[in-house]
């Protein structure tokens, strides 16, 4: 198995996740290829960011969603389009699970893999 973090930054947001109030989010777009499959998953993961140094990432609000399952490989120009529509996807994974994401106050630049 090969995990490709293709898109992966940290964005002001804000959220109440069991009792605790979280004030940032990863947003990460993966790249999971294992025996001719490839897949893609956005996914959200809302912290409590309390100040500069805390990136712990606590796994009870954690919200994904398969964009894409087939056999091949890696595309860059399918991972073109996944990155065009990854604002929007985790805007809905956010809003689903009562968060919000504010993509214009990033944690730090964006990385891509």
């Amino acid at each position: 198995m090969n995990v490709i973090d293709v898109f992966d930054c940290c964005y002001r947001a804000e959220g109440n996740f069991g009792g605790v109030k979280r004030r940032a989010v990863k947003v990460k777009l993966t790249a999971d290829s294992d025996a001719g499959e490839i897949s893609y998953t956005a996914s959200v993961s809302f912290f409590p960011y309390r100040d500069p140094e805390d990136f712990v990432i606590s796994g009870d609000a954690y919200f994904e969603k398969e964009l894409y399952r087939a056999k091949g490989r890696r595309s860059r120009k399918r991972e073109k389009g996944f990155l065009a529509e990854l604002q929007t996807v985790c805007d809905g994974l956010a809003e689903e699970a009562g968060g919000k994401i504010f993509w214009d106050s990033p944690l730090y630049s964006p990385r891509l893999g």
